[in-house]
């Protein structure tokens, strides 16, 4: 059997010999290149693998001083490619790429002649599996991201890297790059690499080339010794105990992938390297055929590409520039706002609040921001005081006459914005953008009294905005295709994932979450314990249960937008007397971590108590209704928006694939509305 993969883009690993001060015989550099620039970097497919096997063997002939691999300018290698996956239809097939790995990498663990990693850009996955199977390590400054991000994927790291490294830094440093770092989002840069053990030694991105040559001459000609603390095996089982609760907590076992590296890391303290391997392989295999995997690969390319390339969008050549912002506001949203464009646009930002001391309390904020910022070494001092000369404020909304772009960010009353509006307009320019950070009101509604309604768009970021990648662009009914493109202009330049929307209630993220925490209070008000309401989703692995949900969104703000989708669609969502009762009793949900007792006292009173079974189904069932009914009603182009959309503004697991998958494979899907909501094989398994 063969594994194809008939659109791999193809990383050839390119010899060359090379002369290093210091050394009698020449170095044989292997260079990893697929021919293109940082953006489409290198990854390793089947034809990519025999490549290098190929330069593994030309290297060794010609007998050097040591063989070394990197990288194409700013990229070493992001891992396997992972479009080929869904070539893979059967087990044998995933055991072969699996095995393929191995059988290639093994090399360079297993040679005579000294190998090197020198690690001169990003590595991820396979491509920092390669390098521990290098006998020495380097890491250039200017190496963006380094880890083993497979758990956040569905998958394990299969070729080596559950064995390699926990024996090279510990079961801690491992149990964080392999398990926490992929489920938080986060990486190693090239300090905590070093500082972990991962790498040997940290040089320069300038002459990052020349320092790893010389630094392993003198490996190899014993001038340089490597010293790695050794492992301690002792705290071993207790670091994964902890790990595991840790996962049980967070997780509640919904991450087959999750699950599999905890269990390779365990049998990594005392299997051989040969039987560890062979169990990454069958573990590979496992998730690679599984449907979580598939879902997680399908959310992985929505993030990665689709987020890239949004639908819909009108033609960028359409775009207005723009060189001043005005930010209407100057609370925390507002603030955020005011850094954020600051620090991404890099022209003045002005705001206005009601009166000065307001005013100067926003811009307080974002002055203390760039501070930390600065004291962090998250931006040098000289673009820190750009920055700080770059914001002000004033009560005075003549400062706005020059803005190409205002943006509101006040309370969510519609009177109290279209007032603010009318006042506008008659300040800024005719082709002045008015953008506004509602969460659920209509923009078309907000606009209809203007003189130029087509200029006003939906501008709706999530919290916390220096976060959440998420923003929702919500076009009008009157919205021109000019102010269309401008805001997907800035929004590009504000490094977020735009998503064009149709002006309905709450838009997306909101009314998806509106319609399940609407489920939610129903089996509440039905008199289901709120512990047993609160517990019903575990077995999907949800960021967070409900109950800290709506903590964390605020249950006044949840119940003034389920007034707002209750106005719009009251068959669909309730308007829960015990939400209102919390929220006029002013109460938190949550104290300590748990539920409130005092909210359990007002949650009571029903007399139909649904089981957990019930409540999970229910929800599930109404989300399925919902999205149905968005698409229909032409919210967004595809369900994929929906899922980029829960992935990214609400953080719904990467392992249900956002929210379609999994109703389609659950068959919810076409239980509700009849038909799935994408084709067979997307998001989940061939048929």
């Amino acid at each position: 059997m063969t594994i194809e993969h008939p659109n791999e883009v193809v990383t050839k690993a390119i010899v060359r010999l090379v002369a290093v001060p210091g050394l009698d015989r020449q170095a044989a550099l292997i260079t990893l290149d697929n021919g293109f620039d940082y953006k489409k970097p290198n990854s390793f497919g089947p034809a990519g693998l025999a490549s290098l096997d190929a330069a593994i063997t030309e290297a060794t002939a010609a007998e050097p001083a040591f063989i070394a691999i990197t990288g194409k300018p700013y990229i070493f290698c992001v891992g396997a490619d992972i479009t080929g996956i869904p070539f893979l239809t059967s087990r044998e097939q995933a055991l072969e790429l699996g095995e393929l790995g191995h059988r290639v990498f093994v090399r360079l663990k297993n040679s005579t002649i000294p190998t090197f990693a020198f690690i001169n850009g990003a590595a991820l996955g396979g491509g920092l599996e390669v390098a521990l199977h290098c006998h020495y390590r380097t890491v250039s400054t200017g190496a963006t991201a380094l880890g083993l991000p497979e758990v956040a994927i569905g998958l394990v790291p299969g070729w080596g890297g559950s064995q390699l490294l926990p024996n090279l830094i510990g079961a801690p440093g491992a149990a964080q790059v392999i398990l926490q770092n992929p489920l938080t989002q986060k990486v190693l840069r090239p300090k905590q690499a070093r500082e972990l053990g991962v790498a040997d030694e940290i040089f320069e991105a300038a002459d990052f080339l020349e320092s790893s040559l010389l630094w392993a001459a003198g490996v190899v000609g014993g001038k340089t010794t490597v010293e790695r603390p050794e492992v301690d095996k002792d705290m071993w089982d207790g670091v994964l105990f902890f790990a595991k609760q840790q996962l049980d907590e967070k997780l509640h076992g919904a991450v087959p992938s999750a699950n599999k590296a905890l269990e390779l890391l365990a049998l990594a303290k005392e299997a051989t390297f040969e039987d560890g391997t062979a169990a990454e392989t069958e573990a590979l295999a496992d998730l690679i055929m599984g449907d979580e995997s598939r879902a997680s690969l399908y959310a992985f390319d929505l993030v990665q590409r689709r987020a890239k390339r949004p639908v819909g969008v009108p033609d960028k050549a359409l775009a207005r520039k723009v060189t001043k912002v005005g930010i209407i506001g100057a609370g925390l949203m507002a603030s955020q706002l005011a850094l954020l464009f600051a620090r991404r646009l890099q022209v003045p930002v002005v705001l206005t609040d009601l009166d000065q001391a307001r005013v100067d309390k926003g811009v307080g904020y974002v002055l203390g921001q760039i501070d930390k910022l600065a004291s962090r070494g998250r931006l040098d001092e000289g673009t820190a005081a750009k920055l700080r000369g770059l914001v002000s404020g004033s009560v005075d909304k003549s400062v706005f006459a020059d803005a190409d772009f205002v943006i509101e960010a006040v309370f969510e009353n519609l009177d109290l914005k279209k007032q603010i509006w009318a006042e506008l307009e008659k300040i800024v320019s005719p082709e002045a953008i008015l953008a506004t950070n509602t969460s659920s009101l209509s923009v078309t509604e907000m606009a209809a009294d203007l003189e130029h309604p087509e200029r006003v768009v939906g501008f709706h970021f999530f919290n916390p905005v220096a976060v959440l990648p998420l923003l929702e662009i919500i076009k009008g009914e009157r919205t021109d295709d000019a102010t269309v493109a401008t805001a997907f202009a800035v929004g590009k330049e504000l490094k977020k994932s735009s998503v064009l929307v149709k002006d309905a209630p709450a838009f997306v993220v909101n009314r998806v979450l509106t319609r399940f925490t609407s489920e939610v209070f129903k089996a509440v008000d039905a008199g289901t314990p709120l512990d047993v309401v609160d517990t019903a989703f575990d077995p999907l692995g949800l960021p967070m249960r409900p109950i800290a949900l709506l903590q964390l969104v605020g249950p006044a703000v949840a119940h003034h937008v389920g007034e707002t989708l209750h106005a719009a669609f009251p068959d669909r969502f309730a308007d829960s007397p015990t939400l209102k009762k919390i929220v006029d009793a002013g109460l938190p949900l949550l104290v300590d971590d748990e539920i409130n007792p005092e909210v359990v006292k007002l949650a009571t009173g029903g007399s139909a108590p649904l089981t957990t079974d019930e409540v999970r189904g229910k929800a599930l069932e109404a989300l399925a209704e919902e999205i149905r009914l968005m698409l229909d009603e032409g919210v967004v182009a595809e369900a994929q928006d929906i899922d980029l959309c829960m992935v990214l503004g609400a953080g719904w697991p990467m392992h249900l694939g956002g929210v379609t998958p999994y109703l389609d494979r659950s068959g919810i899907s076409e239980k509700v509305t009849g038909k799935r909501f994408l084709p067979k094989g997307v998001g989940s398994l061939p048929a």
